[in-house]
């Protein structure tokens, strides 16, 4: 019946969908645009060779990203800042697209891109739970936030210290549920349901949610929360079991991809063996001393009396070679050990009192480990 009324005209994308006649519109798009629409809407994932990897587009994320990557000798080369696609070129055959946090983790499910950065809110929100996604990576340390409930201080609410007490109000009925504004129309109905809180409507909103009680409109917000100063401002606070998830940027992958493109699965294994060796080394330093000593032994038991002395594994000893008299000789070793920021001077101050001497400090930019156990942990995700 469709196909004979003659004000009904096929759709150019979808041919099986027919549009009025009237409504004209002007379509420029190439043929492999349109096999990729048909692919989309049949539900299959258009075959490439290349691998393509999506961050985020603007904000402290996208800077944040790119100044990760940068450190772990990935920099990405972007010659063209109004084109959403660049490259790295230490990864040949990986293409990087910038995007809008949400839409990553949407063209994840849809098999348009196979990796991502994004925040651990946005993959939980977005997702959905989604068995596609697999996390290879879930703490870049930065971007950290946590996604909480907030309530006025003042009103009813002023005795109102915690989840249990919120939900043991009277007030919330049928006939007038807690009113809650938010962004988070997936991750907030699931956490009020699964704390027994079912007298509950949603409001959605994109920004300035804490004006959302002081002018009428909300009960509650449910948002994204750093510092805390912005809530305390506008006389919110978060409540004892509020607190939906904590976030921070994360390495997220589709895992169709990384199971049937071996060539994914590499890039992915690389990219993240560079991550780890590169977070791992952050705010580490390597100190080395020389101290005398009649052994190797000798003065490694000196070194290891030394809590904050023992390294990642131990210290490395070794003699240090002088010539005196015209002959080799060795009384001072070298000691090499692996130390911690927050512990440097109070390391050097032991290094001292047991007679190390000369000591030298350089930051670490690097520690690889034989295998990662996040490697392992993603194998083990996808049963390879």
């Amino acid at each position: 019946m469709l196909a004979s009324n003659p004000n009904l005209t096929k759709c150019p994308f979808f041919p099986t969908r027919y549009v009025p006649i009237s409504r004209s519109f002007h379509i420029t798009c190439s043929v492999s645009q349109l096999q990729s629409a048909a692919e989309v809407v049949n539900g299959r994932v258009s075959e490439r060779n290349e691998i393509r990897l999506g961050l985020p587009s603007k904000g402290r994320m996208a800077a944040d990203t790119l100044d990760l990557l940068k450190d772990c000798q990935l920099s990405v080369k972007h010659v063209n800042p109004r084109q959403y696609v660049a490259q790295i070129p230490q990864l040949s055959d990986l293409e990087v697209w910038f995007q809008r946090p949400k839409d990553i983790v949407r063209k994840l499910l849809s098999g348009d891109l196979d990796l991502g950065i994004a925040g651990f809110d946005t993959v939980s929100e977005y997702g959905q739970g989604n068995e596609d996604l697999v996390i290879v990576h879930d703490a870049l340390d930065y971007g950290e936030c946590h996604l909480s409930l907030a309530i006025p201080k003042y009103g009813i609410f002023e005795n109102i210290n915690s989840l249990k007490d919120l939900a043991q109000m009277p007030q919330w009925t049928e006939k007038k549920p807690l009113r809650v504004a938010t962004g988070f129309t997936y991750l907030g109905p699931k956490f009020m349901k699964e704390n027994g809180l079912n007298h509950v409507t949603f409001s959605t909103a994109d920004g300035a949610l804490e004006a959302a009680p002081a002018m009428g409109i909300a009960d509650a917000i449910l948002d994204l929360v750093s510092s805390g100063i912005t809530l305390k401002e506008n006389n919110l606070k978060e409540i004892e079991g509020g607190v939906v998830l904590r976030s921070q940027a994360v390495l997220v992958a589709s895992k169709r991809s990384l199971i049937k493109r071996k060539s994914a699965l590499d890039t992915t294994h690389e990219i993240l063996e560079r991550l780890e060796a590169h977070l791992r080394a952050e705010g580490q330093f390597t100190v080395t001393a020389n101290m005398r000593g009649s052994s190797a032994e000798e003065v490694a038991e000196r070194v290891l009396s030394q809590p904050s002395l023992s390294g990642l594994q131990g210290p490395t000893i070794s003699p240090v070679f002088c010539k005196r008299d015209g002959q080799i000789a060795s009384d001072y070793f070298a000691i090499v050990i692996c130390v911690p920021k927050k512990a440097l001077y109070k390391s050097v101050q032991q290094l001292r009192a047991i007679g190390g001497s000369g000591v030298l400090v350089s930051p670490l930019t690097y520690i690889f480990d034989e295998e990662t156990p996040r490697w392992r942990e993603l194998l083990s995700a996808l049963g390879l």
